[in-house]
């Protein structure tokens, strides 16, 4: 494969087209094994806190070369490039290693041949848009979950990447992590015996404040940034704090722009419950779910909820916050428990954290220190995953965290949500990715586009 070269950032939100430097002669001490046109060219979309903590975990790779970024806020796009430009100056002893260029529209972005692959961390209603024009323009991605605002929109994502065979890697990390994928090959390989039940603690998000309605920043493309969701008044409460890319964005408690933490965390739970479960390309046959909503207020994701999801192997998945943040899987010997430990994103995220709380647990210790046997079944192993998406882009191998995975894991927060918001029980086909004989059900699979931004508006 050719890669090809280019450089992050340039200065503000005028200077939306830089230009790259680099030093003639670089050391190998600097450089480490993979020089300048080996390395794999990568633009940043959308710079905010979980960006942030991709870009540095891609960063620690010396296949991968970050060199441009992309946001509607010129202020946050000026800290992402000087997050990028300090790690190399820190890294390379060299402060003119890197000129990050900079992007008001990461459309511009896409258009530049140089860049190989792209990290979209932008906020969910922005997620699959990008996605589906980066893979049209032949570009690796690395995507944030949720994968999609829609099922819909989802689907057209999935079918886009894997027709353009772009590498596409969600931002599912925990199936880079070895409890996890311990624990689904323990399930797997029958160590509790037939698998019959799992169990998923997931909380809710508090209700927010009646906020009134502020100047716009100069500094923001609002409009743009509202994207294909109605347009509504701006305050900062709604979108992300103007001086830091490190805190949580209220944006994320916003249904207009998401679901919340049923697919904020939801994501990455249902995604490893499917690793277990062994149901990770199909999904749920019948889905209901009881859930609070506030009652006013800016705030209006979900509160807290409970769903109960069938599968036609005869498993139930039960979500809620009553359970312990984490991920247990129920059989007829025995039960296993999986969870991040002690791990929250920011102080503000709605998990109440057991620093004492064991990453991997089960009904009877034995079972944690089975061997997996050379004729058992033993599931994709990635220690990181930025590290495994570079690796997949210069091998073209699937990876750990392939779109349809993805989609089909996002697919069961979003018929989730729809259930929470019915109050009802749906009966859903995963082969159609249609309810059954309910018209109200599906109306919701989709949401209406303001154009000209959304998917529907994308030239395939």
């Amino acid at each position: 494969m050719n890669m090809k070269r280019r450089k992050f950032i340039s200065n503000t939100m005028a200077a939306a087209a830089g230009t790259v430097i680099m030093p003639t002669i670089v050391p190998s001490s600097v450089i480490g094994k993979n020089p300048p046109s080996d390395k794999i060219n990568i633009g940043w979309i959308g710079c905010g806190r979980q960006g942030s903590g991709d870009v540095s975990a891609t960063m620690r790779f010396d296949t991968a070369m970050l060199v441009a970024v992309s946001d509607l806020d010129s202020n946050r796009m000026i800290l992402g490039k000087q997050l990028i430009e300090d790690y190399y100056t820190k890294k390379t002893g060299s402060k003119g290693y890197v000129n990050v260029k900079t992007y008001g529209d990461y459309k511009e972005m896409l258009l530049d041949k140089s860049i190989d692959a792209v990290l979209i961390t932008t906020p969910d209603h922005w997620h699959s848009q990008p996605a589906i024009e980066a893979a049209l323009a032949g570009k690796d991605i690395y995507l944030e979950k949720p994968t999609s605002l829609t099922i819909t929109e989802g689907r057209l994502l999935s079918d886009v990447v894997r027709r353009k065979k772009v590498i596409l890697q969600v931002g599912t990390q925990q199936r880079s992590s070895v409890q996890w994928r311990y624990a689904a090959e323990l399930v797997r390989n029958g160590r509790i015996g037939k698998l019959h039940t799992v169990k998923i603690g997931l909380p809710g998000d508090p209700a927010g404040p009646e906020v009134p309605e502020m100047p716009i920043p100069k500094n923001l493309n609002y409009d743009m940034w509202l994207g294909s969701t109605p347009n509504v008044y701006y305050t900062e409460m709604r979108v992300h704090p103007q001086n830091s890319i490190n805190d949580r964005p209220g944006w994320l408690r916003c249904e207009q722009f998401g679901a919340g933490m049923i697919t904020g965390w939801g994501q990455h739970h249902f995604d490893s419950a499917a690793w277990g479960m062994d149901t990770e390309l199909t999904g749920p046959i019948s889905v209901e779910a009881v859930a609070q909503f506030p009652k006013s207020g800016l705030w209006d994701v979900h509160g807290d909820f409970m769903s109960k999801a069938e599968y036609k192997n005869g498993i139930t998945l039960l979500t809620s916050g009553g359970y312990p943040n984490g991920v247990r899987y129920e059989g007829t010997e025995g039960w296993i428990f999986v969870t991040r430990g002690g791990y929250t994103a920011t102080s503000s995220d709605p998990v109440v954290v057991d620093k004492n709380a064991r990453a991997l647990d089960a009904s009877d210790p034995k079972i944690l220190k089975s061997v997996i046997g050379p004729n058992e079944l033993h599931l994709y192993v990635s220690e990181s995953q930025t590290g495994n998406w570079l690796d997949c882009i210069k091998s073209r191998k699937e990876p750990i965290s392939p779109v349809e995975i993805g989609h089909r894991a996002c697919t069961v927060c979003l018929v989730t949500h729809i259930a929470m918001k019915l109050g009802r029980k749906l009966n859903w086909d995963p082969d159609k990715e249609k309810f059954v004989n309910d018209n109200e059900a599906n109306a919701m699979l989709s949401r209406p586009q303001r154009a000209p931004y959304g998917t529907d508006y994308i030239k395939l």
